[in-house]
């Protein structure tokens, strides 16, 4: 039996067309021997809404919170009635959902501060809702679906917002429910983007969390791959946005996707690939709405080609903190002074350039900036810049030939270079500007690096 973990994001399933689309996709699957799990994010737009209930019901606006309830609901009975599903049957299965919702909704009434735990519980009703939705259209249409609740095999620790999973409980939870149902000729189908913390809780993996969930499905039971279908090609050699001749990367490694998804790529999760390299399992990025097309596979050994650089990724929003000590601490004392202040806000440092007695670093988190910044003070001198941009060349090639470094770089001559790195794996060359810059320094590297075909892979 092969298995293959078919993920599917809000795009896929934003409405009773969409899901046709996604249950002729699973059949074809099925028509061609394998055995599919089905992973599925909330419909489009409802992770959003669900999170401004959340901040309605802890400003006390019951008139609010009724309507974004009801709204919720009516989008998804129509949706259904739409998709063929029985009406009472579907209700049934809503209503348990929205009885949860509204729950965890009044547990946070005039509560102005952000409980995790509570707004967990909110944003997990909108992949138990499409989860359930998806699995009532399959019954409707061919009867062989099981819906599964993903809180039953993802089991994390109590960070709430943003869970660990813990990998023994979740891959003993993922063979004892789903093996028996694939065995018996069934499609699980389950929500991606939550779990379930020891004490019974509701977490979640943190926003695009639903491609981390089907990594962790296909790792536990040994997939033989793994599909993220989405709304564009595949993988692409640079933001679609604002290159419009970016190209689809049809083989990229595992490092080379990570590094993509961790430094911008919409794509991908910059969690998903994890798993699946722990086991070797091929990752493939598809497009719902064009089946047909070969979209981009991830593998640990990708045919070498002859084009030395797989793709570009981006982020705005960036802030730059520049930290100079006051004193003449020991270089270590210092550096481990600086980064046990981020360590402490919880805050990722995304890039970092160093020297004896200062360093530089960019985050794309600034909800804690004033924090940090308080508590760099007590021993450094602290410069901040907003609106800044990361902008990354990522190739596997770059770790063996150096003229590759020098020839991005050369690239960028005339632009507001802030800060250059290039990370210890030698995979990525990344470069901070003014995010003013950003979209006219992408489009000259893009043209300047893949100008050639025979260079993309």
């Amino acid at each position: 039996m092969r298995v293959v973990v078919m993920k599917f994001g809000g795009s896929s399933v934003i409405d009773a067309e969409a899901i046709a689309r996604v249950l002729a996709i699973v059949e074809a699957e099925r028509q061609r021997g394998n055995a599919p799990v089905l992973v599925v994010s909330a419909m489009g737009g409802v992770t959003d809404a669900l999170l401004e209930l959340a901040q309605a019901a802890r400003a006390a606006d019951e008139p609010a919170v009724t309507r974004g309830l009801d709204a919720l609901l009516d989008r998804h009975l129509q949706q259904a009635t739409q998709a063929g599903v029985d009406h009472v049957a579907i209700q049934d299965a809503f209503g348990e959902s929205f009885t949860a919702l509204r729950a965890a909704l009044d547990a946070m009434r005039g509560r102005g501060d952000s409980d995790g735990r509570a707004l967990d519980a909110v944003a997990a009703a909108g992949e138990l809702l499409s989860s359930r939705l998806v699995a009532a259209a399959m019954t409707a249409r061919s009867g062989y679906a099981a819906w599964v609740d993903a809180r039953d095999l993802i089991v994390t620790a109590d960070r709430y917002t943003c869970a660990t999973p813990l990998a023994d409980e979740t891959n003993t939870a993922c063979e004892a429910r789903l093996r028996p149902l694939l065995a018996a000729g069934r499609v699980p189908v389950l929500g991606g983007f939550i779990g379930r913390a020891l004490d019974g809780s509701t977490t979640t993996l943190g926003r695009g969390g639903s491609d981390y969930t089907a990594s962790i499905i296909g790792a536990a039971l040994n997939a033989d791959a793994i599909q993220i279908w989405t709304d564009v090609d595949g993988m692409l050699t640079a933001d679609p946005r604002i290159v419009y001749d970016a190209e689809v990367v049809s083989h990229l490694s595992f490092s080379e996707a990570s590094e993509l998804a961790y430094f911008g790529a919409k794509v991908l999760h910059p969690s998903t690939i994890f798993p699946a390299v722990a086991r070797n399992i091929p990752v493939r990025i598809l497009n719902s709405r064009r089946p047909e097309a070969a979209g981009t596979l991830i593998t640990a050994d990708p045919p070498s080609g002859n084009r030395p650089f797989a793709a570009l990724a981006c982020k705005r929003g960036i802030t730059v903190i520049d930290i100079t000590s006051t004193r003449m601490l020991m270089a270590h004392d210092f550096l481990r002074r600086v980064f046990e202040v981020f360590e402490t806000c919880e805050t990722p440092v995304d890039v970092v350039t160093t020297s004896e007695v200062s360093v530089s670093v960019t985050i794309d988190d600034n909800r804690r900036g004033a924090d940090i910044v308080a508590a760099l003070l007590q021993f450094a001198e602290v410069a901040v810049e907003e609106q800044m941009a990361i902008l990354t060349v990522v190739g596997d090639r770059l770790a063996t030939n150096s003229t590759l470094a020098a020839r991005i770089i050369g690239a960028m001559t005339g632009f507001p270079l802030r800060m250059i790195s290039q990370a210890a794996s030698r995979r990525n060359v990344t470069i901070v500007l003014p995010q003013a810059s950003l979209t006219a320094a992408m489009t000259h590297l893009h043209r300047e690096l893949f100008a050639l075909k025979e260079l993309v892979r």
